[in-house]
């Protein structure tokens, strides 16, 4: 049981070692388990039960068993086995780093030759089934290999930091000093061939991840020069990691941004034309004749004497041949941009990047390039695509993988949504940071208040990259207004106004209308950030755009407010299908003859936008379609009013009479200035383009929202003639039937003009009297019965067709024998 504890214990400290980097993969890990974990000590205290005195203390180093240790290694801590390749690879780029920086201050350090080369090799081996990676980093002595792959958690990378740190420029990747052991996610054994500078000797560590492992000379010498490979066995079920086009893929997925050059062994077949000899020709020509003997005895027949120098001449001198090529291919040709000075970076570099990290093959429309110091540090490049993908609005809650996060070059993960919210999930790009909480793995990140720091800079940073965007279109707005100012003097001055201003054009060039692109694929993600994050609403706001009834062209809540009437309190607003159904509707009628501008929301989603968007800059948002529009009315227009409700009090009475419980108010409007009458929505009932959203919703339980949909209100026109003689007919007999027919006609189209939806017996009553008052215009009396149908011929008598057919059947062998001699003929 002790040992049982101990076990566990020596595991949970090892997989709990996390920190601010990420691991270390290198091949720099593993003298002693025991060492690794020394240090550690328990102290076990009994108290004497009944006695003061002190008990007596014991210290103890902590046990591991090797094999279990291995074992949590290779089986719990990783959740892919392709990360093994992405360990070794940031191991081969540290121990070239390593390489590198200690050439800045020794001379002949690198050497000549292929050995100075900084690079690193992969060679797959089908038939040995084998697989190796070559470096020509720093290498390991014996020591080093005991040291290093004999200990577990003994990480080279870290101690080569704390020796060389002070004032050094060293960016090296390893941290934990388990990533070698990932090896044996895909391999029975493994065999490390290294070479040191420091070592005349060329060395063979060898382990088969039990709990020994050997270390013995090299017999064939130091052929590396300097480095190390590293030769993996392969499991029968990990075969797949002999492919080209899966190492390919494993190594832009992971490591395509590494320092260093990767080359990848390729065998592919080619076609070459190679010459013949004579003897050769002459039997592929008798093949030839031997297949083709009719033609060349025709051919021979046409000689004149000279078919012998022919077909010499004709002989084939060449012939095309398959051969195997081998060669190296350079797999991460992208360099990492961002660790770069933004200064020093191209536009059309940045385009490079983007269309190598989104596999897009379009340019991005904008981007931001930016270093965060301060609390976290970190390097981003953020891009917004030129376009939406296609499936971008078919499910808003799935995960995307748009951002790519990175350690020092290596990607960790692609697989987290905790960086930017839910609305930016269509921006693209890259994050690098050295403080981001990893786990030992490199695969997870802890949840802590350094993640959330990195995620608020990012989404600040991306909603000032869309500002910018906006700002950009704004100002070449007040441009375009100058350039026509510019072309009427121009003009007045009988020159070309085109001319004027051809010159800004052509600056300006590309930059116009980036973000009418942006907000047309897009904009539907704005609006949901605007419902879902309170903390950047007001930002949000700033980027909305919709038609108004002064411009077809979007514009700002900004621009709305920056051209407001002096007198204007409110912003006003009316939801609809399209722009042009709400410009005709009767609920903005008063608005528009005030000259007051009305801003059109015909997306769904406004509907909900607008609900957590009550007010701009201290305006508020006031639905025009709502019931108790108020407007500044003089003394003169109260006193009106009351005049009116007055005077229309027996109509207001017939009304609710009437309509019974389809309206919940009758009111004289202040709506209306042509229309008769409009349909309002009550201040906490749906409006009808809410109505329509809700219904449209796969499973809405409508039964559920009935009180809100029930919430109209019915307002009428004192001044239209309609409703005068209406009021004057009611006024005169309250029962009048034909009054009720015309007044709930005038309700069902009022509700279908406001947009709502009549119920299944309103539309058939509806249909009933639109066909009642067009036969009423016809002339056409009510009741009148059905036209009689028409007289049709009778049929033939059968026998009678049956003659006709058979005279029309025999009338070609009737004609004259003209045709008999002329098939004679």
């Amino acid at each position: 049981m002790r040992s049982l504890v101990l076990a566990v214990a020596a595991a949970v400290l090892l997989v709990g070692a996390t920190t601010t980097a990420a691991e270390s993969i290198g091949l720099e890990s593993v003298p002693a388990v025991a060492d690794a974990l020394a240090g550690a000590t328990v102290a076990l205290k009994a108290d004497d039960a009944g006695s003061a005195a002190p008990a007596k203390k014991e210290d103890f180093a902590f046990q591991a068993d090797v094999n279990k240790l291995m074992d949590i290694i290779i089986n719990s801590l990783y959740s892919k086995k392709e990360v093994f390749l992405r360990e070794l690879i940031s191991n081969a780029s540290d121990a070239l780093d390593k390489i590198r920086f200690m050439s800045l201050t020794e001379e002949g350090v690198l050497g000549e030759g292929e050995t100075a080369k900084l690079e690193m090799k992969i060679v797959a081996d089908k038939e040995a089934k084998t697989l190796s990676i070559i470096d020509r980093g720093v290498g390991m002595t014996r020591e080093d290999l005991i040291q290093h792959l004999g200990t577990v958690a003994q990480s080279g990378t870290s101690s080569f930091i704390e020796a060389f740190s002070e004032g050094a420029d060293v960016n090296l990747i390893g941290q934990f000093g388990v990533g070698f052991y990932s090896v044996y996610l895909v391999a029975d054994m493994v065999t490390v061939t290294s070479k040191s500078n420091d070592d005349e000797k060329q060395w063979i560590w060898e382990s088969t991840a039990d709990s020994t492992f050997s270390v013995t000379e090299d017999p064939a010498g130091p052929t590396l020069g300097r480095g190390t490979q590293i030769t993996l066995h392969l499991k029968e079920d990990c075969l797949e990691f002999l492919e080209e086009e899966r190492l390919r893929g494993l190594v832009k997925h992971y490591s395509e941004f590494i320092n260093f050059p990767i080359f990848l062994y390729t065998t592919k077949e080619e076609e070459e034309e190679v010459p013949i000899d004579d003897s050769e020709a002459e039997g592929e020509a008798d093949e030839a004749g031997e297949e083709e003997e009719e033609t060349e005895e025709e051919k021979e027949e046409e000689d004149d004497g000279d078919g012998d120098d022919e077909a010499d001449a004709e002989l084939p001198k060449t012939k095309k041949v398959k051969r195997t090529v081998n060669d190296w291919e350079l797999v991460n040709d992208a360099k990492a941009l961002w660790t770069r000075a933004p200064a020093d970076i191209s536009e059309d570099e940045y385009q490079a990047f983007y269309k190598t990290l989104s596999k897009d093959h379009n340019s991005a429309l904008t981007y931001t390039h930016f270093n965060a110091e301060g609390e976290v540090e970190f390097k981003s490049i953020l891009f917004i695509p030129e376009e939406a993908p296609h499936d971008l609005y078919q499910d808003y809650y799935k995960k995307v993988k748009n951002i790519k996060l990175y350690v020092r070059r290596v990607m960790i993960t692609d697989e987290f949504d905790e960086l930017l919210p839910r609305y930016l999930a269509f921006v693209r790009g890259v994050v690098d940071s050295d403080s981001l909480p990893l786990n030992v793995s490199r695969e997870m990140l802890q949840q802590n208040k350094v993640l959330k720091v990195i995620g608020k800079k990012m989404t600040r940073k991306v909603l000032a990259m869309i500002k910018a965007l906006a700002d950009a279109e704004k100002s070449e707005g007040d441009e375009e207004e100058d350039d026509e100012a510019k072309a009427k003097k121009a003009v007045g001055e009988g020159k070309d106004g085109a001319d004027a201003a051809a010159d800004d054009d052509e600056e300006e060039g590309s930059e116009k209308g980036k973000y009418a692109k942006f907000w047309k694929a897009f904009g539907k993600y704005i609006k949901m950030g605007l419902m879902e994050d309170s903390s950047n609403r007001t930002r949000l706001a700033k980027l909305l755009r919709y038609a108004t009834s002064k411009s077809e062209k979007e514009i700002s809540l900004e621009d709305y407010v920056g051209r407001m009437r002096d007198d204007q309190k409110h912003i006003y607003y009316i939801s609809g299908e399209n722009r042009d159904a709400l410009l005709r509707s009767p609920a903005v009628e008063k608005l528009l003859a005030k000259d007051i501008e009305v801003i059109f929301m015909t997306d769904s989603l406004d509907e909900y936008t607008v609900q957590h968007l009550t007010e701009f800059e201290g305006k508020r948002l006031i639905n025009a379609a709502r019931e108790g529009l108020k407007l500044d009315e003089d003394a003169r227009e109260k006193k009106l009013h009351d005049v009116y409700k007055d005077k229309f009090a027996p109509l207001v009475s017939f009304v609710k009479a009437t309509l019974g419980g389809k309206v919940d108010k009758v009111v004289v409007s202040k709506h209306l200035v042509s229309s008769p009458v409009v349909v309002t929505t009550a201040d906490y009932g749906w409006t009808a383009q809410m109505e329509k959203v809700m219904k449209a919703q796969a499973f809405a339980d409508n039964s559920r929202h009935e009180f809100m949909k029930a919430k109209r209100n019915f307002e009428f026109n004192p001044r239209h003639p309609l409703i005068v003689a209406l009021n004057d007919k009611v006024s005169a007999d309250a029962e009048d039937k034909g009054a009720a027919d015309m007044l709930t006609s005038l309700y069902m189209a009022s509700v279908l003009q406001a947009g709502y939806q009549l119920s299944p017996e309103e539309s058939n009553d509806f249909a009933t009297r639109v066909t009642a008052v067009m036969a009423s215009g016809l002339g056409i009396a009510e009741g009148a019965e059905l036209v009689p149908e028409p007289e049709v011929p009778e049929d033939e008598p059968e026998a009678e067709a049956e003659e006709l057919e058979e005279e029309s059947m025999d009338q070609p062998e009737d004609q004259s024998a003209g045709g008999a001699a002329k098939d004679e003929i």
